[in-house]
């Protein structure tokens, strides 16, 4: 009898499928783990190294992404808040969805890390169509060096992410929650 048949038929409840508060607690810590993170990524590498902006700038780089450097501007200390608000409602929505998205992966055997690094390729490109959709103000998505930047700061965001969700939603976890 494979895992799952009672007496022949089909169990619907799959063993180590985590319950959705769980799933939930788990996207959101891994979000705002990835959240922090990448923001130290950008305060050491685009602020510190290349001197793209100035530390003060990165909260509020959200607001001028999706709504364009004149609101940015217009809304002064409040587009740090509401840059803030963007980045972590996004990064919480990211860790949500990996969250749910992991149970199938870990079953199949594949490895938090190694998923995460396609998913952050995949979320960049979401993020930045969307962006693209939304605002003319953006970097130029064709130049390389905005390319893999991209790709590099949400590497730093979604494999912490993969790796705080695979911890609490790790099978014998989910039994002790």
């Amino acid at each position: 009898m494979s895992n799952g048949d009672v007496g022949g038929e089909r169990n619907s409840v799959v063993p180590d499928q985590p319950g959705v508060r769980l799933t939930l607690r788990a996207g959101l810590a891994g979000g705002l783990t990835g959240a922090a993170l990448i923001w130290v990524y950008e305060a050491l590498v685009w602020v510190g190294v290349q001197h793209l902006m100035p530390l003060a700038g990165i909260p509020r780089n959200a607001t001028g992404l999706v709504f364009g450097k004149a609101v940015q501007d217009e809304l002064g200390i409040w587009a740090h808040l509401l840059g803030t608000a963007i980045h972590f409602v996004f990064a919480l929505s990211w860790g949500v969805l990996f969250a749910a998205i992991w149970p199938y992966f870990r079953r199949r055997g594949y490895e938090a890390t190694f998923i995460a690094l396609f998913y952050a390729m995949f979320a960049w490109i979401v993020m930045h169509t969307l962006i693209m959709i939304a605002s003319a103000n953006h970097p130029n998505y064709f130049d390389p060096n905005v390319v893999i930047g991209g790709f590099m700061s949400h590497f730093v965001f979604t494999v912490p992410l993969a790796l705080v969700v695979k911890r609490m939603l790790a099978p014998h976890q989910g039994a002790q929650s």
